[in-house]
């Protein structure tokens, strides 16, 4: 009721306001002395007042918040009032042919009209918000304010500003913002001055403390910024002291921000890859899809993306007992009313997968199921080799035996010109899937390649903020190595984006498909980067310890081997790779060979039998393993 009453109120004060300015538009015109007739403008302001009351009442004009008054209201005053003189001029066309109204007092109206109408709501925000002194960005502060700066490009902020409505906000003041466009350096968005250069960053906090309006943090409005932008804004910061945050919604106030952290997956400086959800969903929807490796980080963020697309049923394969219950039981909260099937099996155990595949006739298999720590993997070889390369043809002989229409191998970067143990099973297992996807199996076999996986189980990443958190040093192999990033659901998606293309083109049999990952990132840069968001210097609170390279381990990850072409999939994100293909019948009888050497605990016959399949794997790397 309240609501309507004022609502009401708002519709009375437009329609006297019309009044208003027209009244002032003909004494404008005709000067106070020389007005006509004091009937004929009575009835001209009586028909008028009429005419606004039933347009603003049409518009919804009298709908809008005075509190939140904005643009939008402002351009449905200029159009309401535009069409109430229209209506205005025509009636009195018809009726009097505008005897005695000059062809300028509707003009003059409009104008009158737009301010009286529109001031008072403007006057009302300004003042709820804090007078007029804070709308114009004058006058001190309230108490308990926090300063912050903004950091991004110039339509973010200007969005973040919009969004959050910082131009008013009760609880934080914008002092600048900090962009990564140097020709933006001098101009101002909404009154808040721009900084094109991080460099002068220091400059201004000292000039705020002087002030008495310390920055508080420095809030990040770009998604994604470049790289070197998001490197020299923490370092920068760091070095004053300052957080770099993000703006959330707080949950029951959307007019108000909450800072929240900003974590590395903000910062990798890539632009978000566009996904064919079409294509998605006919891969998914309605069908029987089963997961190796369910359990793991990237398995059960496959399994995450793949409930998006509402399969009929999902089985879920894992040796952990409690990684596959933990998966479970978050099916069972995204999906409660799915069919779903938790397995506890080995992908090394043949007979239980067969039957397990062979009982469940998935449509399309996810394998996910690997051992990928390098270092590990390289003291325990006959593991990786049971799990990654026997593991991988015992779920792809069931895939074909089952008459699966897809099969999905997730394999890594390391795969490339191996050098290690668990590139070399990886590149032998994706050998072994290629040539049964040549073959003329009915089943397709895609081959999915990326490299690191933020935040996935063993990564980088969580052992750089544990060392961190206790106070350091940061131990990286080298300081020059440099790795591949991407997360894990943009991994997951990207998974699912090029199996949604590829399941059905047969031209493209034997191809491997290779995850965009945009540039390589330096890992010196990136435990600076995470020091720096913890609010901590670099080299002087932790520093950096250089332990050098492991085995198995390399410089420079690649994503290609240099033979291979690459050619585009069509789908974004996505490349396309022409890997060297083995005969089936070839690479069968290795793998046979390779399973008896590890099934008899023979390491070097084993390695060797590994490296007739893999080449790069060096007798230096043999005699090693031998001695």
């Amino acid at each position: 009721m309240k609501f309507l009453n004022k609502r009401l109120i708002a519709i009375i004060h437009d329609a006297f306001m019309s009044g208003l300015a027209l009244f002032m538009a003909i004494v404008a015109r005709y000067g106070i002395d020389y007005l006509p007739p004091s009937q004929t403008i009575a009835a001209w302001i009586a028909i008028f007042v009429v005419i606004s009351a039933i347009v603003f009442k049409f518009m919804g004009l009298g709908r809008g918040l005075w509190r939140f008054a904005s643009l939008a209201d402002l351009r449905a005053i200029v159009i309401a009032s535009l069409a109430s003189i229209v209506i205005f001029v025509l009636c009195l066309f018809l009726v009097t042919r505008l005897e005695a109204l000059p062809r300028s007092v509707p003009v003059i109206t409009w104008f009158i009209m737009v301010v009286l109408i529109g001031a008072p709501r403007l006057a009302y925000r300004a003042h709820k918000d804090g007078g007029l002194g804070r709308l114009g960005g004058i006058g001190k502060p309230a108490e308990g304010i926090k300063h912050v700066l903004l950091a991004g490009h110039v339509r973010d902020a200007e969005q973040a500003i919009r969004t959050h409505h910082l131009e008013r906000s009760g609880l934080y003041k914008v002092h600048a913002l900090v962009c990564p466009n140097a020709s933006k350096s001098g101009h101002s968005i909404r009154g808040i001055p721009i900084l094109g250069n991080v460099n002068e960053l220091a400059d201004l906090a000292k000039r705020l403390e002087r002030s008495g309006a310390a920055v508080e943090a420095i809030l990040s409005v770009t998604p994604r910024p470049p790289a070197d932008f998001t490197k020299s804004l923490t370092q920068s910061a760091a070095e004053l002291g300052i957080p770099v945050k993000r703006a959330t919604p707080r949950p029951l106030d959307l007019s108000e921000p909450d800072f929240s952290e900003l974590t590395i997956d903000d910062l990798l400086g890539r632009p978000p890859v566009k996904l064919d959800t079409s294509r998605m969903s006919d891969l998914i929807n309605g069908r029987t899809i089963l997961v190796t490796g369910a359990g793991g980080s990237i398995g059960s963020e496959v399994v995450r993306q793949i409930l998006k697309y509402n399969p009929s049923r999902l089985v879920l394969i894992e040796n952990s007992e409690f990684a596959l219950y933990k998966i479970d039981q978050e099916v069972e909260r995204r999906a409660p009313g799915l069919h779903r099937r938790a397995v506890i099996a080995d992908v090394r155990d043949r007979a239980r997968i067969h039957e397990v595949v062979q009982f469940e006739q998935p449509a399309i298999i996810f394998h996910a199921a690997a051992l990928k720590h390098v270092p590990l993997v390289e003291d325990n070889p006959l593991e990786a080799i049971q799990t990654n390369l026997i593991g991988t043809r015992n779920v792809a002989d069931a895939a074909v035996a089952a008459g699966a229409e897809g099969f999905v191998l997730i394999s890594s970067d390391k795969a490339v010109k191996p050098t290690s143990i668990m590139g070399a099973t990886k590149r032998a297992a994706e050998a072994y899937c290629q040539a049964l996807d040549v073959s003329g199996t009915d089943t397709r076999f895609i081959t999915v390649r990326f490299g690191n996986v933020l935040g996935s189980n063993g990564s980088v990443i969580p052992l750089f903020r544990q060392q961190i958190e206790a106070g350091g040093p940061v131990t990286i192999t080298h300081p020059d190595m440099r790795r591949y990033f991407m997360t894990i659901p943009e991994a997951s998606e990207l998974v699912l984006q090029a199996a949604a293309f590829s399941v059905d083109n047969s031209n493209q049999r034997g191809r491997i498909y290779v995850l965009d990952m945009g540039d390589p990132v330096k890992i010196t840069d990136l435990a600076k980067i995470l020091i720096s968001l913890a609010g901590l210097r670099p080299e002087k609170d932790i520093e950096l310890s250089f332990t050098g390279l492991r085995p198995g381990e390399k410089m420079f990850e690649e994503l290609f081997e240099s033979d291979e072409e690459n050619l585009p999939s069509g789908a974004d994100g996505v490349i396309v790779a022409t890997a060297n293909l083995m005969e089936l019948e070839r690479i069968g009888h290795l793998v046979t060979d390779l399973q008896a050497s590890t099934a008899s605990g023979n390491v070097p016959l084993s390695i060797a039998h590994l490296s007739e399949i893999v080449p790069t794997l060096t007798n230096e790397k043999l005699e090693k393993k031998q001695a």
